[in-house]
C-alpha cells in the first residue's frame, strides 16, 4: 500500500477568499483520502483561519503592512521563507503553493536548496501596473515544477503566455454545509441583518471590487428597485490583500446620491462562516456579474443552497454552467444585469433554475478535486528533510 503523503499547502491569507477556501477544502479532502495535509497562511492576528477544518492548519507569524502591494508581497514572502528555514518545519513530501506570494516563497526555498520542488495552483492571473509585482507573479509561475488550474481559461492562458502545461483539477462544493435545508442559523442571520421575509433579497459576495463589477451591479439594482421598491441588495465579504480604495470611493459616491435604491443596499463585511449557508438561503438570487474570476466558487455554493444565480456569460462560468443552469447577463451592460435579475424573480424561471442548480452542484465533489492532484503529488514526492 502506498504510504500516505505529507503535503504542505500554502495560502496567501486566513481570510475567506476563493483560493483560501479551495486550499482548506483540498486539505480536508486529502485528509479524508488518508493523506496528511497541513494548510499554512500568514496570520497577523493569530486567530487562525476563518473556519474549522478536518486537516491540520498552521498560522505563519506575520506583521501588519499598509496598502502598498509591493511592500505587502515582499513582507509576506520573507515571512514564509523565514518560517520554513528551520529543518524541523520542512518535514513534507510535497510542497504546494496556492498563490503568487507562497509561490515566490517556495521558489526561494528551492533556489537555496531547502526544498527540491513544488507545485503551484494558478487560480487566475492578474494584471499589475507595478513591474516588480508583475515580475513576482511571473516568477511564481515559471519556477514551479508543476502547475494546477481550476479552469480551462487559465490552462489556455498559461500555455499561450508562459508555454506551460497545467493539470486541470477543478473545484467542488460541500453539499452537506451548503444546502436548501434550514437550521437554527437562518433565524439568527435574518435577525442580525434585519432582513424581511417577504421582500426580494439579491445577494452579492466578494465585497466592492472592480472585478466584481459592483458599480454596474448597483446601477442594475437601482433600475430593478424602481419596479420592486421592497427589494434589497446585500453585499457580503470583501476581505482582500489588494487596494480597492479608489473603486470603493466611487461606489460610495454613487450610494451617496442613489436615493431609495441606495438605502436598500447593505454591506455586511465578512460574516462568520457558520452564517454563510443561511445567508445564501435568505437570498432570492445570487447576483455575480464579475468581469474576471478564477472560477467563482460562490456560484456552486448558491446553487447547492437552492438559490438561482445571475452571472456573466464569460469564461470561466461558461465552462461549467449550461445555457439553462443560471440567468445569464452581459457584465458590461447594467441593463442586461437588471433584466437577468428581474428574470430570476419569475416563478417559472425559478422553477426551472433551482432543480437544475441542485443537480449541477451535486456533481462537484471536493474528493474528486483532491484525487486529481495525486498523480502530480507522487511525481513531486521528495526525501523528507529531518
Amino acid at each position: 500500500m502506498t504510504r500516505a503523503l505529507r503535503i504542505a499547502i500554502l495560502a496567501h491569507s486566513t481570510n475567506p477568499r476563493g483560493g483560501v477556501v479551495h486550499a482548506l477544502e483540498l486539505g480536508d479532502a486529502l485528509t479524508r483520502l488518508g493523506h496528511e495535509a497541513t494548510v499554512f497562511a500568514p496570520d497577523t492576528t493569530g486567530a487562525g483561519f476563518f473556519r474549522g477544518t478536518l486537516c491540520r492548519t498552521m498560522s505563519v507569524p506575520a506583521v501588519s503592512v499598509g496598502r502598498d502591494v509591493r511592500a505587502l508581497v515582499e513582507t509576506r514572502v520573507a515571512e514564509y521563507v523565514r518560517y520554513f528555514e528551520p529543518p524541523e518545519r520542512r518535514g513534507f513530501d510535497v510542497w504546494h503553493a496556492q498563490d503568487g506570494i507562497s509561490g515566490n516563497a517556495l521558489a526561494t526555498l528551492k533556489e537555496r536548496g531547502l526544498i527540491a520542488s513544488f507545485a503551484r495552483t494558478v487560480h487566475h492571473v492578474d494584471r499589475f501596473d507595478d513591474e516588480h509585482v508583475a515580475a513576482r507573479q511571473r516568477r511564481a509561475i515559471e519556477a514551479a515544477d508543476h502547475l494546477f488550474v481550476v479552469g480551462h481559461l487559465w490552462r489556455d492562458l498559461l500555455a499561450c503566455e508562459f508555454n506551460r502545461d497545467a493539470c486541470h483539477v477543478g473545484n467542488g462544493v460541500d453539499t452537506a454545509r451548503f444546502s436548501p435545508v434550514p437550521d437554527a442559523t437562518d433565524a439568527e442571520l435574518r435577525a442580525r441583518l434585519n432582513l424581511p421575509s417577504d421582500a426580494p433579497i439579491f445577494l452579492a459576495i466578494g465585497g466592492v471590487e472592480e472585478r466584481k463589477n459592483t458599480v454596474r451591479l448597483f446601477q442594475a439594482f437601482a433600475a430593478l428597485h424602481a419596479q420592486h421598491p421592497t427589494s434589497r441588495l446585500v453585499i457580503a465579504g470583501g476581505a482582500s490583500l489588494l487596494d480597492h480604495d479608489a473603486y470603493q470611493a466611487r461606489f460610495a459616491g454613487m450610494l451617496a446620491h442613489g436615493g431609495a435604491a441606495a438605502r436598500a443596499v447593505m454591506r455586511t463585511g465578512t460574516l462568520r462562516q457558520k452564517l454563510m449557508p443561511a445567508l445564501y438561503r435568505a437570498a432570492t438570487a445570487l447576483v455575480f456579474p464579475s468581469v474576471k474570476e478564477g472560477f467563482g466558487l460562490v456560484v456552486l455554493e448558491a446553487l447547492a443552497s437552492g438559490v438561482p444565480v445571475v452571472t456573466s456569460r464569460i469564461p470561466p462560468f461558461t465552462e461549467y454552467l449550461g445555457d439553462d443552469d443560471v440567468a445569464w447577463c452581459d457584465p458590461r451592460d447594467a441593463a442586461a444585469i437588471a433584466a437577468a435579475m428581474t428574470g430570476a424573480l419569475d416563478g417559472a424561471c425559478r422553477a426551472r433554475l433551482i432543480p437544475r442548480g441542485l443537480a449541477l452542484a451535486a456533481r462537484y465533489d471536493w474528493n474528486n478535486t483532491a484525487r486529481a492532484h495525486l498523480e502530480t503529488y507522487h511525481k513531486l514526492r521528495e526525501p523528507v528533510h529531518a
